[in-house]
């Protein structure tokens, strides 16, 4: 959990300074939601400190809370940008900062599907699973400053509200996860 959480709050640290350089609201709704998941491994890691099945849940729903926030919040500043659009600036950096967050996702996901297997966690292994689909997000971000770097200036919110709908499709994946492990149902991966 740790080694996760310091991989995420890293991602979420570079992000966040090439945010202040570059003002890119699909880079914004990423490291919102980078931020949130580094987060996340603080419920997790104590629900399995205390050894408690009901504490993992809960943790799980708090998970699910923390992805949905961030798809609010991403969601939000991405509809205010595409109808207030401002310039961009560093979009080298915007790229850069895209392929940051996809390699630290990656290298989280893997970290948490590990240990989520390894401790027949259903909460860390959706955790994981959302990860990876995060670094893919990330992605996007990528996409952004290359469009907006060819004369397409509504891509960075675009690609916000494109990152918010993926928010939301994982975090209902999440949430039937682990309603599914509540109920004692064998989880999908």
């Amino acid at each position: 959990m740790a080694t996760s959480l310091a991989i995420l709050a890293a991602t979420a640290l570079s992000q966040a300074v090439v945010f202040l350089m570059s003002g890119s609201v699909a880079l914004l709704a990423d490291l919102i939601h980078n931020g949130g998941d580094a987060l996340t491994a603080i419920p997790l890691g104590i629900a399995f400190l205390l050894r408690s099945e009901r504490g993992e849940r809960w943790a799980g729903y708090a998970v699910v809370l923390a992805i949905f926030v961030s798809a609010t919040v991403a969601g939000v500043e991405s509809i205010d940008r595409l109808f207030h659009p401002q310039d961009l600036a560093h979009l080298p950096a915007l790229a850069l900062a895209g392929g940051i967050g996809f390699a630290g996702n990656e290298l989280a996901a893997r970290v948490r599907l590990n240990a989520g297997r390894r401790l027949e966690s259903a909460a860390l292994v959706a955790d994981g699973h959302h990860a990876r689909v995060d670094g893919f997000v990330s992605l996007g971000v990528v996409a952004a400053a290359a469009a907006v770097a060819v004369g397409v200036p509504r891509a960075d919110p675009i690609v916000g509200l494109a990152i918010t709908a993926l928010i939301l499709r994982i975090t209902a994946q999440a949430w039937r996860t682990i309603r599914a492990a509540g109920r004692g149902e064998a989880s999908a991966d």
